[in-house]
């Protein structure tokens, strides 16, 4: 029986996923939602920071549980079919719920969200793991590179539909059939990440720890490891980054910008990622992980620091603000990329072969709370403005650029030996 090739094979199953997640984007769909729903910048920062937290924070368990087991696939199946289903049911509680209260929709929306962030989450360290095990180094961030712009491709004719039901269907039933394609879309990634397979595991032969020798270990790794280590507290300040995306569609909408056009700045958003993804590939296979980062970090600087100037007076025009808000997300959505295929790779090149799963959970688990701080932007935003917000955002990229200057010169001292 012909071997699957699992390069063919990831990339596809990463498009199918890739396109279904930016049908329903937390920065701008599932924003916009809420947004319609409560009026609540609370609610639109808890969006973004359940999601993250969910996608995190699992992942603490599953990694003991997939480093015990020397197996991935069946904690990846649970998790991206788990999702899929999620999504579906959000789908039909929109479709059945146009005549209910904006309360209790929004309640079964909430709820909805959180279990999908959290069966998310199941699926990152049995995908970091299988992927590494299947593709090599030298190439993975050209794989995911692929994945980010074939599934850009076909996010945009995602978009379009959606731009469409945005402006034609009543809500919510608008955004019932966005999370239905988005719900098919992600059955059909599990399908075809299922049937490559599991390449074999190089296990240890040392005996396996109980959950609390796991936790020990974790606690060993971050003092042990220097990168590791800078590696944390550099996604630490990317969470304090992050806790302004979900307010760019708000301060978008405070400045005149139409939410029937959402599907507009989602197609921005995925545009800048599929027009970056050659440069973030290349970058971080031929120049390295950790240049890429850093790069990254720099860039982020600047949406935040547009939205400030913006705040100094009203220099725009309508339709000035508007490609204004085009150019925001096109650049966000870029960097975006950019970062996720950075710290991706990085985190799979800083951990050793036979404790990869173990250092997906730590890394993960650690880096959690940070991304709740979404939430703690909303009581910001809502005492004491949206400057404030992205004031800290801007702030906080350029502090994670330091540190990752800091895993340069890390990794410079410890080759010195081998050279």
């Amino acid at each position: 029986m012909k071997k699957p090739n699992r390069f063919i094979s990831v990339t596809g199953a990463g498009i199918t996923f890739q396109a279904g997640s930016a049908a329903i984007d937390s920065a701008t769909i599932m924003s916009a939602l809420v947004f319609q729903l409560t009026g609540s910048s609370v609610i639109v920062g808890a969006v973004t920071a359940i999601l993250r937290f969910g996608w995190l924070f699992p992942q603490l368990f599953v990694g003991f549980l997939a480093q015990r087991s020397g197996s991935s696939m069946q904690y990846y199946v649970i998790g991206a079919f788990g999702r899929a289903i999620c999504m579906a049911l959000m789908a039909l509680v929109l479709y059945f719920g146009a005549g209910w209260s904006a309360t209790t929709l929004s309640v079964l929306v909430m709820i909805l969200w959180t279990a999908y962030a959290f069966i998310s989450g199941i699926v990152a360290v049995p995908y970091n793991d299988i992927v590494a095990r299947s593709i090599p180094s030298q190439q993975r961030s050209r794989l995911l590179a692929a994945r980010f712009f074939g599934g850009g491709i076909l996010a945009l004719g995602i978009i379009a539909i959606v731009d469409n039901l945005v402006g034609n269907l009543p809500f919510p039933m608008s955004y019932s059939a966005i999370f239905a394609i988005a719900s098919v879309l992600m059955f059909i990634s599990s399908g075809v990440f299922t049937a490559m397979g599991e390449p074999e595991a190089q296990t240890s032969a040392t005996a396996k720890p109980g959950f609390f020798q796991y936790l020990k270990d974790g606690v060993q790794v971050f003092r042990t490891d220097r990168r590791f280590a800078t590696f944390v507290y550099a996604q630490w300040c990317g969470g304090a980054v992050l806790m302004a995306m979900p307010f760019y569609v708000v301060q978008a909408s405070m400045s005149g910008f139409d939410l029937e056009r959402v599907a507009l700045l989602l197609g921005a958003q995925n545009i800048g990622a599929l027009v970056s993804n050659p440069l973030w590939g290349w970058w971080g296979d031929a120049l390295g992980k950790v240049r890429l980062l850093k790069a990254i970090a720099l860039g982020r600087i600047f949406p935040p620091m547009a939205i400030l100037l913006l705040g100094f007076g009203s220099l725009m025009g309508g339709d000035s603000m508007f490609y204004f808000f085009i150019g925001i997300f096109f650049i966000s959505g870029a960097l975006a990329n950019g970062l996720t295929i950075a710290v991706i790779g990085f985190l799979m090149e800083i951990s050793p072969d036979d404790q990869r799963p173990a250092y997906s959970g730590y890394f993960n688990a650690i880096t959690a709370p940070a991304f709740l701080l979404p939430l703690l932007a909303g009581i910001i935003a809502t005492f004491f403005g949206l400057t404030i917000v992205f004031a800290i955002s801007m702030i906080a990229a350029l502090i994670q650029f330091v540190l990752l200057a800091f895993i340069t010169k890390q990794s410079h001292t410890s080759a010195q030996p081998h050279q």
